[in-house]
């Protein structure tokens, strides 16, 4: 009867024990556009009623982290908006990373993605606080080249097209571009300081205008590579994407120099290629999780010692280089037949372009969805993180709502929305739900009206410069190699852009 009575015993207490029932916090990264490298973190014993203290640190941003709640009195740390300080634990170091953080962070994100909790509050000795909005769940772990053999085997590279081909792939294998991607900070500054010392070191070998032709060509290059969308690879859509990206920089270069845009002077296409807030791809964090500084034109690279990733690379560029020299630094002529049909003041004035499926998401086909950037969900004495997400707002109880995570995959042609009831019983704070009207100039593909469509597969926000010029729908004569870079490259007209392009629409005449 005793072992019955403890064995009835152990039923009850394995009853009472609450299955986990929430996503355990992701890996996030410290990121903050076009900001500054140093992001400060806070003492949790010095944080006062409603802010923060001084900072007691900082960390870089590219810096990849497991947040968590620190619970004070019974509470979440939190602003008077309410907005989270989050603790935190150290994935990936910016500062001090190496190759071996990619599988680091790849192991953990995916063991993060898979657990689930009873809550996000933190563990004993959790020390220190970051601001929640300077977190983002990016998903994408550092980029770093392969490493270099030694000795280097016998080169597959393609034959140089021309001197300025020949400088930019000897700056690729020099000593001087190895240094640029060792780590993960710095990278676009690495890459100029590069650049320099091969100059300084070359001045015997090659002419000084052709040294500096070749500095600014590579730019561009690296610029319209990764502007572009690179899944496009090698088709015939993606180089004349490419051709414009390299047109837009060389009008900003010599149609109209503005300091604004990057210009200091006629034909600093360098200056204006990496203007950050034009051209989004030359920010600190982006630069870490892409190639756009390495020295993807390698010798080794192309001989076999390269992924997939930077051979693709290669292909591209190989592809483009001509047409784009001929944009910087040939005549009128030569851009009338690189873009034939269209007239010559357009192709001048085109400057600005309008990549639809990268621009800000919006939902108006679903009622109540909020971005949420930071913000406290509570359950009794369980707190949850909720941070860098949307969620479909509900039912308004005693302290704020019930929701719903509301989570979006990109497809080709259409974003995928999901609804799921990932945090049952959970109500986020009131403070931080606002209940505004459906976001401004959100239209189908963002595209304006009088665009027909079959059916409607994403919504986006439209910038408010969108409709100041007029929507040129450029013509471009290029080889087509398929999207893997592996066709015969026949020569094809394309056509990219016009009012009713769902994927890039550039624009001539914006001031």
């Amino acid at each position: 009867m005793k072992r019955l009575l403890f064995a009835l015993s152990l039923l009850v207490a394995a009853a009472t024990v609450r299955a986990a029932e929430i996503p355990a916090t992701p890996v996030m990264t410290l990121y903050r556009f076009n900001g500054a490298l140093d992001i400060p973190y806070y003492d949790i014993a010095s944080f006062g009623p409603s802010s923060p203290s001084a900072p007691a640190g900082t960390l870089a941003q590219g810096t990849s982290v497991v947040p968590c709640l620190p619970i004070r009195n019974g509470q979440p740390l939190t602003d008077d908006q309410g907005i989270p300080y989050v603790g935190f634990k150290v994935i990936v170091d910016a500062r001090t990373a190496t190759p071996t953080a990619v599988a680091r962070y790849t192991q953990v994100a995916r063991e993060r993605q898979a657990l689930r909790v009873d809550n996000h509050h933190c563990e004993a000795g959790v020390r220190y606080v970051l601001d929640v909005r300077n977190l983002y769940a990016m998903d994408k772990p550092p980029v770093f080249e392969p490493p270099r053999p030694s000795p280097v085997p016998a080169s597959t590279a393609a034959q140089p097209q021309g001197e300025l081909d020949r400088i930019i792939r000897a700056f690729h294998n020099s000593s001087a571009c190895a240094t640029v991607n060792q780590g993960l900070v710095g990278r676009p500054a690495a890459l100029r300081n590069a650049w320099n010392a091969f100059i300084a070191a070359s001045r015997q070998q090659w002419p000084e205008e052709s040294l500096q032709r070749a500095r600014h060509l590579d730019y561009t290059m690296r610029t319209a590579l990764f502007e572009a969308h690179l899944d496009r690879g090698c088709s015939a859509y993606g180089a004349c994407e490419r051709n414009i990206i390299a047109l837009s920089i060389r009008n900003r270069g010599l149609e109209s120099c503005v300091r604004g845009q990057g210009c200091s002077a006629p034909g600093d296409f360098q200056g204006v290629a990496t203007k950050v807030s034009q051209y989004n791809i030359w920010d600190e964090y982006l630069a870490q999780v892409s190639g756009l500084t390495a020295c993807y034109l390698r010798n080794d690279l192309a001989a076999g010692g390269g992924t997939q990733y930077f051979k693709k690379l290669q292909s591209m560029y190989s592809q483009n280089l001509a047409e784009v020299q001929r944009i910087l630094y040939g005549t009128d002529q030569d851009l009338a037949a690189i873009f034939p049909g269209n007239s010559l003041a357009d192709l001048k004035g085109l400057k600005h372009y309008y990549h639809a499926p990268a621009m800000g998401k919006c939902f108006p086909q679903y009622d109540r969805v909020e971005y949420i950037s930071g913000a406290v969900a509570r359950k009794g004495n369980d707190f949850a993180l909720i941070a860098n997400t949307r969620i479909q707002v509900g039912q308004q109880t005693t302290g704020g709502y019930f929701f719903r995570r509301f989570a979006v995959r990109e497809e080709a042609a259409r974003d995928v929305a999901t609804i799921t009831d990932s945090y049952p019983g959970f109500v986020i704070d009131g403070k931080r739900v606002s209940l505004k009207d459906a976001p401004s100039r959100c239209v189908p593909y963002g595209i304006p009206d009088g665009c027909a469509f079959k059916e409607i597969g994403r919504y986006r926000r439209t910038p408010s410069w969108v409709n100041a010029g007029k929507p040129l729908a450029v013509i471009c004569r290029t080889a087509d190699r398929g999207e893997q870079c592996q066709a015969g490259g026949q020569a094809q007209t394309v056509k990219v852009g016009g009012t009713c392009d769902t994927e890039m629409r550039p624009f001539t005449g914006i001031k």
